[in-house]
């Protein structure tokens, strides 16, 4: 699979564009749409060039291709597109190896995706402290996962 337009757009929405790099809260290096290296591997510096909306968008999808094959990877079960998209979010987010530890990746392959949408909410933290934008988008994950 391969993620949907939709998909696409609530990453985007939830990472945001900007063209300088910046440091996210985590204190990374980032660039374009939440991009911490470019798809050749290097890592983004604070001293990197700016970058086009048109070219963060081609640089996203390149690299959400690692995601998309992670979760095709880790999910042992069918799947929606909705859910699919969701959990490359949430990959995107939080790194591969925090979806393959998780209790929602285990739930979604025991089939219960009652209990893995609400998996997604337990998700809102950086630096142990709730962040109101990382609540936001795991609802919005969440939604797009039941599909709504």
């Amino acid at each position: 699979m391969k993620t949907s337009d939709k998909g696409l757009a609530l990453i985007k929405s939830f990472e945001g564009f900007r063209a300088r790099p910046y440091l996210c809260p985590a204190g990374v290096p980032t660039i374009g749409y939440g991009a911490t290296y470019y798809p050749d591997g290097k890592k983004v510096t604070m001293r990197d060039k700016p970058v086009l909306e048109a070219d963060a968008t081609a640089m996203l999808r390149s690299m959400l291709v690692q995601y998309e094959n992670g979760v095709e990877r880790y999910v042992q079960v069918p799947i929606t597109q909705g859910q699919f998209d969701a959990l490359v979010s949430f990959a995107y987010n939080l790194g591969l190896a925090a979806l393959k530890g998780s209790t929602l990746l285990r739930l979604v392959n025991e089939r219960n995706f009652v209990g893995a949408a609400a998996q997604f909410s337990r998700w809102n933290k950086a630096s142990g402290k709730v962040l109101p934008g990382l609540t936001r988008r795991r609802e919005a994950e969440r939604k797009l996962f039941v599909g709504q």
